[in-house]
């Protein structure tokens, strides 16, 4: 699984990405608000830790910023701040959990684990064009390999899957975002450009067309 350190304390960052990745995640790391932002619109992820104190844009700008887009990866915010108002913001602009400073990186490690605990795509090896999913390792590869989120890899499964069929967005929703009612078209949007860019990078010969709110279609190329 893919996540996203922002944290500005340059030590502390490279301990929680060490950790992290010890435990088995991929982390990309960042070091101010602008630079999270920019990564979360680029990329998908299945976690992001946000610190709420950081330069440039803080942790709440950053995460009411993804929501007003329709960005619902979960996020779980770090800050020194301990005071109940700015939980409260917190919680209340779309963050899932809240762990001030210090913490223990057992307990940082459980409430990650507990965000990302939920997968529901179906295992094995998924082929189409000449391309390949592996549920194993969540990587998508043709002339070379990249990693998927488990929301990129829930919508590529579905595309593949249903290949050459037009899907329409409610569709998608019901099944990559069923009982998540934050999810709507622009969601979709975003995750079909996110791997757009993906199958790009990894030379797959196959495209997803389709428009926003409408319908899109996994079909091959060349």
């Amino acid at each position: 699984m893919k996540l996203l350190v922002a944290e500005d304390t340059v030590d502390l960052n490279r301990v929680v990405t060490a950790m992290l990745e010890h435990s088995g995640y991929s982390v990309d790391t960042v070091f101010d608000g602008e630079a999270a932002l920019e990564s979360i619109e680029n990329n998908g992820y299945d976690a992001v830790l946000l610190d709420i104190m950081m330069p440039k844009k803080d942790g709440i700008t950053v995460l009411k910023e993804m929501r007003a887009k329709n960005i619902n990866i979960p996020v779980l915010l770090l800050t020194a701040k301990s005071e109940v108002d700015d939980r409260v913001e917190g919680l209340d602009a779309g963050a899932d959990d809240y762990l001030p400073k210090p913490f223990a990186m057992k307990e940082l490690l459980a409430r990650v684990n507990a965000m990302t605990r939920r997968v529901r795509y179906t295992a094995g090896s998924w082929q189409y064009s000449n391309f390949s999913l592996d549920a194993q390792t969540l990587e998508l590869s043709a002339e070379n390999s990249v990693r998927l989120s488990i929301k990129e890899y829930e919508l590529l499964q579905l595309f593949v899957t249903n290949r050459e069929k037009e899907l329409d967005t409610a569709f998608i929703i019901g099944h990559v975002w069923e009982k998540e009612d934050s999810a709507d078209a622009d969601t979709v949007f975003l995750y079909v450009n996110y791997l757009k860019r993906k199958m790009n990078v990894v030379g797959a010969k196959a495209v997803i067309s389709g428009e926003r709110g409408k319908s899109f279609r996994l079909m091959t190329v060349g």
